[in-house]
């Protein structure tokens, strides 16, 4: 985590299948509108839930229902609830990370907006980022090579940036999501997240 010269970098550490993340959507596409140019904003999967097949239990299922509403009532994210009816909910969020970490390696300009496509999906599509099926036709749908995008999901060079991610989630003393860090002459300050306020953030930047 050295940093170049005198730029700032800018970590933003999510997970795509992130509620709070998703009510945060806003108000970061606007930070990133009003960034100075020499702030260089990395993305860091941080990984909510590990690989898993098993059905969401009803205990999770509520606690997850739970978050969806304060989030609602936290920011102006909006939710459809459909999902709950039309999919099978998983606890698995780590397949949604790769889907980002492919996505920016097939094309590194393709990783926001596959963390964007994954998370309209979810939030208002009521489509299951936890299925293979859904990652990949999100990434025909913005313009990826879905047959490479299907292979690169599954290799080790996606794994071990997976691996990469979590450990700079663990160096940047990351504990929740989302979670702002800026990197400025070596050092490390936290940016306290603001879901309805963009100048109170952008505050602590500049």
């Amino acid at each position: 985590m050295n940093a170049q010269d005198s730029r700032m970098k800018l970590y933003y550490v999510l997970d795509p299948m992130c509620s709070w993340c998703w009510g945060f959507r806003q108000v970061f596409q606007q930070l990133l509108g009003k960034l100075p140019s020499d702030v260089q904003v990395q993305y860091v999967m941080g990984g909510l839930a590990p690989d898993s097949d098993e059905p969401m239990p009803n205990k999770t299922r509520s606690y997850v229902q739970s978050q969806w509403r304060a989030v609602a009532h936290a920011s102006n994210a909006n939710f459809n609830w459909d999902f709950w009816k039309k999919c099978q909910p998983r606890r698995s969020t780590y397949p949604a990370c790769r889907a980002v970490i492919a996505a920016g390696q097939q094309d590194e300009d393709k990783l926001p907006e596959m963390i964007d496509a994954i998370q309209h999906a979810y939030y208002q599509q009521a489509r299951n980022p936890s299925d293979l099926h859904t990652l990949v036709e999100l990434a025909d749908e913005i313009g990826l090579d879905a047959g490479q995008f299907t292979k690169d999901i599954h290799s080790p060079k996606v794994e071990q940036q997976l691996e990469v991610d979590f450990q700079l989630r663990q160096q940047l003393s990351v504990r929740s999501f989302p979670s702002l860090r800026l990197e400025h002459q070596q050092q490390i300050k936290d940016i306290k997240i603001d879901y309805l306020d963009t100048q109170k953030l952008l505050k602590q930047i500049i």
